[in-house]
């Protein structure tokens, strides 16, 4: 029996190792590009080593932890073509989160959509990039749960740190304005509506939207990286 327990205990911990590192990465506490070494962040983190490199490994599989044998691991810089390429995918994941969640939806989950984008527009007025991004996720999740997909959702997790990073580095320029609050105000009453397709077409124009602007900022060389 006590051997059973261990393999539950450090996969908890590489959890936990996964989480943190996910979350410094996505909100640039560890900026792309850095160098990393195992035995810093186990020291930093207050962890054993092999849950750290546990999370790093799993981490190099969603794209944020790049690992060169030998030589360097290290957190993915950020390159134009490797995101476009990201918010391709997430585009597609999107429309099939949206057309399969909109028959699904409840008046409870509606609700649950309009106070996260009460809390939104809240968070942009103070300018609390943190809590913007969780009340965006969490109307989001409501899609994504809803669609009753494990699959997709799964897919979906993956994927959106990769572009969050990009959010929290230039929050204002994204998703910090009015339109995005407009946004979900239509998105939602088109999920109440049970609108199905002109709710995927609103969120794959928002999508492209963004695409754009964040296409615009690399234009400009804002994260100080090469096209």
């Amino acid at each position: 029996m006590l051997l059973e327990g261990r393999p539950i205990e450090r996969t908890r911990m590489s959890d936990v190792a996964f989480d943190r590192i996910r979350v410094a990465i996505v909100t640039g506490e560890l900026a792309p590009g850095t160098k990393i070494k195992d035995s810093e962040l186990a020291e930093y983190l207050g962890l054993s080593r092999t849950p750290v490199r546990e999370a790093l490994a799993r981490l190099v599989e969603t794209g944020l932890v790049e690992s060169k044998p030998a030589a360097y691991t290290r957190i993915t810089p950020l390159n134009r073509n490797d995101v476009e390429t990201t918010l391709a995918v997430i585009q597609a994941l999107d429309h099939l989160a949206v057309t399969s969640a909109v028959p699904n939806l409840t008046d409870a989950m509606i609700e649950t959509m309009r106070a996260a984008n009460k809390d939104f527009a809240d968070a942009v007025r103070k300018e609390d990039i943190t809590a913007a991004l969780k009340a965006d996720d969490r109307l989001h999740g409501v899609i994504v749960d809803a669609a009753a997909n494990p699959l997709l959702k799964r897919l979906i997790h993956q994927v959106h740190p990769q572009i969050h990073r990009i959010y929290y580095r230039k929050f204002s320029s994204l998703l910090g304005g009015q339109d995005t609050i407009d946004h979900h105000d239509t998105l939602i009453e088109l999920c109440a509506a049970g609108n199905s397709e002109d709710a995927a077409k609103l969120s794959a124009r928002h999508q492209r939207y963004l695409g754009g602007l964040i296409g615009e900022l690399f234009d400009a060389d804002e994260f100080g990286t090469t096209a």
